[in-house]
């Protein structure tokens, strides 16, 4: 076995797309992913499972049809299953993830903004 942690700075500096979540690391059956967020995504939710939102850098919030949060470096949020969301960031944020694997990150919604599953990165 190799014992090398994940940078996840360097991890970040692979890639420059927005909203396409690449997977750095796997813990029984949920995937760590790191992702590029700027602007709106799509409203969305995730029947079978709470999604993990933890901000690495800068700003960003999640929207809810009755509210939003607004999250900053080193603070984190759990969306509930069933709870429909829609991210945004004014300015490029990175993030990780924390889902079950396979999760998709639009959703229920589909669409353009789907991004390919399982990239590793």
């Amino acid at each position: 076995m190799e014992y090398t942690p994940v940078n996840l700075k360097e991890k970040l500096s692979k890639f420059s797309e927005h909203w396409t979540p690449k997977i750095v690391a796997q813990m029984n059956d949920y995937h760590f992913k790191v992702v590029k967020f700027s602007g709106d995504f799509v409203w969305h939710r995730h029947e079978d499972t709470d999604e993990v939102f933890i901000v690495l850098d800068g700003h960003m919030s999640i929207r809810f049809r009755d509210g939003k949060v607004d999250l900053s470096a080193g603070e984190l949020f759990v969306v509930p299953k069933g709870l429909e969301h829609k991210p945004f960031a004014e300015k490029e944020c990175h993030i990780m993830l924390v889902e079950p694997a396979g999760t998709i990150n639009t959703g229920n919604a589909g669409g353009a903004r789907t991004a390919a599953d399982h990239v590793w990165i």
